[in-house]
């Protein structure tokens, strides 16, 4: 039997003066997925996000989270979803279990209930032993699984993360990603994740939309992603100069066994089946054609590769960035920072 859809999202725009950070977006969520958006900064993930957690309104299209529409009943969609923002937003001069118990009472929780959800919560996340401690004293990793533990105290349907692990070291960011996989299987929790880590969106989401310039480019699973790009190896070939690069590329576009071919500076990434059995012949025909080959690399499809094909680019690490907490996420750099 089919899931109902927790989010339904039908040619949602938002634009900002003339410029539409989110465009014609439309998508559908299923209860219990984990479902994520994957994209550069300025892609339009925040933006979307800001709009489906209401607060911002879409300039056009319709949104209903949880059965209700965002921008006819805002208050019901609060009450229905937990939000962890790409800023740190605990009060760090209050403990963890006073953030906690605090965020309850907005939700008007009665006491008990709160007393055992907070306990329940810091217990699940490995906080107990520091429930007593200033927020001020956590680690960067600590503080974010705080804040997701305080996002599930009033029981929320559906789970927004902008960026979770932005900023955390690695083994920090694993932790996390622990921690996610464990609450979704312990309460079929639906899951709407943003991020421009792909291996976070390859470990965590069963389906994931690439988005970029605030259109989506592609919707499937990480594996139908990569199964879309011909080829199933990428042979990397950096050349000593590229000189002939022109004619190089030529010589190998004619290969029955090479897909495709992109060129990224000295280096040519080369479509191809059966890349450790071609290899051989790749240099070859590189030799052959004049130009010299300096180093070699080799992998299978990720992800990565995936963004690459449908978008023509990659995406940097070093391009995220700090959001400023008082601006905000979602706002345009030239009109807000």
């Amino acid at each position: 039997m089919q899931k109902p859809n927790a989010i339904e999202v039908s040619g949602l725009t938002k634009k900002f003066g003339e410029l539409a950070a989110v465009n014609d977006v439309s998508f559908t969520v299923t209860e219990g997925e984990f479902f994520g958006f994957l994209g550069p900064n300025g892609a339009g993930k925040t933006t979307l996000i800001r709009v489906l957690t209401t607060l911002i309104k879409p300039t056009s299209g319709k949104a209903v989270v949880s059965c209700c529409d965002v921008s006819e009943k805002p208050d019901s969609v609060r009450q229905r979803i937990g939000v962890v923002p790409q800023a740190m937003t605990s009060d760090m001069d209050l403990t963890g279990y006073e953030n906690m118990d605090i965020y309850g009472r907005f939700y008007s929780i009665p006491k008990k209930e709160r007393k055992e959800k907070t306990k329940y919560l810091l217990d699940l996340v490995g906080l107990t032993s520091r429930a007593g401690d200033l927020v001020a004293t956590y680690s960067g990793g600590m503080k974010r699984r705080l804040e997701i533990a305080r996002a599930l105290v009033h029981t929320p349907d559906i789970l927004f993360l902008d960026e979770p692990t932005i900023g955390l070291d690695p083994q920090s960011r694993r932790v996390v990603w622990e921690f996610l996989e464990k609450f979704r299987r312990k309460d079929s929790l639906t899951i709407m994740l943003s991020t421009h880590y792909m291996e976070e969106a390859e470990s965590l989401c069963d389906r994931v939309a690439i988005i970029d310039a605030g259109k989506i480019i592609a919707l499937d699973s990480p594996d139908n992603l990569k199964a879309q790009i011909p080829g199933n190896d990428i042979i990397s070939l950096t050349l000593s100069d590229t000189s002939r690069l022109d004619e190089i590329k030529n010589i190998l576009s004619g290969i029955q066994f090479v897909h495709k071919i992109k060129v990224d500076g000295e280096t040519l990434r080369i479509y191809v089946d059966n890349g450790a059995q071609n290899l051989t012949s790749l240099i070859d025909a590189v030799k052959g054609a004049g130009g010299t080959v300096s180093s070699v690399g080799i992998h299978q499809q990720s992800l990565e590769d995936a963004f690459i094909h449908f978008t023509g680019k990659s995406i940097r690490e070093e391009e995220a960035k700090k959001v400023s907490f008082l601006i905000g996420a979602g706002v345009p750099q030239k009109l807000g920072r």
